[in-house]
C-alpha cells in the first residue's frame, strides 16, 4: 500500500480543472463534477450520480466512510490497481490516468447495465478529489483516524481541516534514520494502544572502517508512532522491494483490488480479512492473522480488513513497473505459487 513513484498532492495541484458549485444554502457544501459523475454530500450521506441507459442513477455512501476512503486514495496517489470505496464506486489506477467507476465490479450493477466508468488525466481527479476533502471535512473530524481518535464527520459544514488531511508525505529512498532519509519520528507520540511497546533503540557496533556501512533502528518503536491508521509507509527499499508496515485498528476504509500479489506479515494482535474475487465482489476467503503469520493477497482479488486492537502489519511489494500489463495478459499466474 505504498509506491515508490511520488505525486505532487498540494492544494494547487491542477486547481484550476476542478469544478465546484457554489456553497449550498443550507448544508454549506459545494458539489463537484468530475466527467459525467457528480458528487454531492448532504449532513449525513454522499451522492454519487452518473449517467447509464438514460437515466441518471446515483449511490449513497456514509459521509464519514466517503471521506476515510478518499484519503486513501489521495494519500497513496491512487494505488496498486482499484480502491473500491463500497461493493460500488471505486478507482482504477492507469499510472497516468485513472478511472472513476460506478458498478463496474459490481456483479449485479454490470449485469443489469447499470454500470459507468469514465477516465481522467491524474491530475484532474486527483485535484478533485483533494477539493472534495478540503470542503467537506469538518473541524475536528480526521479521515485518517481511527474513530475513538476523531470527531465526527456528520451535520453542516463547520470549518476545516487542514492540517489533517494535507500531512506531508515523507519518501524513503533506503531506509528511515539514514543521513538525509526519512526521519523515525521520535518527535511523535505513541499512540495510546502501543503503549507497551519498548522504545529503546538497537545498538549498533560495527567494525572499524564500516560505521557508516550498517544502520538499524527499532521498526517496533517506529510503529508505536504512527499517527494514522491503514496507511502504510515504505520502510525500506531495495530496488523494485519495498517493506511497508502500517497499523491498523477498526476498518480498512476500502476493498483494496490488487494489480500485483502483495504479501502480509503480522507483526503484533490481530487482524480478519474478507476477501473477494476482484471482478464481481463474489466472497472468496476469511483469513484470521495472528502475529508471526504471514499470506500472499492474489493479484485477482479484493480485500478489506478488520482490527478491534491496534495491530501492526508488515505489507511487502513489488514496485516493478510492468507487473500489471504481465498479470493481466495471463504471463503470470495470479498466485504466487502452485502446489
Amino acid at each position: 500500500m505504498a509506491m515508490l513513484e511520488t505525486l505532487d498532492t498540494s492544494a494547487s495541484f491542477a486547481a484550476d480543472e476542478v469544478e465546484a458549485s457554489l456553497p449550498d444554502a443550507v448544508t454549506g457544501y459545494r458539489a463537484f463534477k468530475l466527467g459525467a459523475f457528480t458528487l454531492s454530500r448532504d449532513e449525513y450521506f454522499v451522492r454519487i450520480q452518473w449517467p447509464a441507459k438514460g437515466q441518471e442513477r446515483s449511490h449513497l455512501i456514509p459521509a464519514d466512510a466517503f471521506l476515510r476512503a478518499t484519503m486513501r486514495d489521495v494519500a497513496w496517489g491512487f494505488f496498486y490497481g482499484w480502491v473500491n470505496f463500497d461493493e460500488v464506486i471505486g478507482t482504477r489506477n492507469h499510472y497516468g490516468r485513472v478511472d472513476l467507476y460506478a458498478g463496474t465490479f459490481n456483479g449485479v450493477l454490470k449485469a443489469a447495465g447499470v454500470d459507468y466508468t469514465e477516465q481522467f488525466e491524474t491530475p484532474k481527479i486527483m485535484a478533485t478529489f483533494k477539493a472534495i476533502l478540503r470542503d467537506w471535512t469538518n473541524a475536528g473530524f480526521d479521515p485518517f483516524a481511527a474513530p475513538e481518535e476523531t470527531g465526527s464527520a456528520f451535520g453542516r459544514k463547520r470549518g476545516d481541516n487542514l492540517e489533517a488531511i494535507e500531512r506531508f508525505r515523507v519518501s524513503t529512498r533506503r531506509m528511515p534514520g539514514l543521513p538525509d532519509d526519512s526521519p523515525l519520528r521520535n518527535d511523535l507520540p505513541v499512540n495510546r494502544q502501543f503503549a507497551d511497546v519498548p522504545q529503546d533503540e538497537p545498538e549498533i557496533h560495527a567494525a572499524e572502517g564500516f560505521e557508516d556501512e550498517l544502520h538499524a533502528f527499532n521498526l517496533y518503536k517506529y510503529l508505536s508512532r504512527s499517527d494514522v491508521t491503514w496507511n502504510p509507509s515504505v520502510s525500506s527499499v531495495c530496488k523494485a522491494s519495498l517493506f511497508c508496515p502500517t497499523t491498523e485498528e477498526f476498518i480498512l476504509p476500502v476493498f483494496h483490488g490488487n494489480d500485483r500479489v502483495e504479501w502480509f506479515l503480522q507483526l503484533s494482535d490481530e487482524i480478519i480479512w474478507d476477501v473477494a474475487d476482484k471482478d464481481d465482489g463474489s466472497p472468496r476467503a476469511r483469513i484470521t492473522m495472528r502475529p508471526g503469520d504471514i499470506c500472499a493477497m492474489p493479484a485477482d482479488i479484493r480485500h478489506q480488513g478488520y482490527s478491534t486492537k491496534r495491530s501492526m502489519l508488515l505489507v511487502w511489494e513489488n514496485a516493478t513497473p510492468n507487473l500489471p500489463q504481465r498479470y493481466e495478459s495471463g504471463e503470470l499466474k495470479p498466485y504466487p505459487v502452485e502446489f
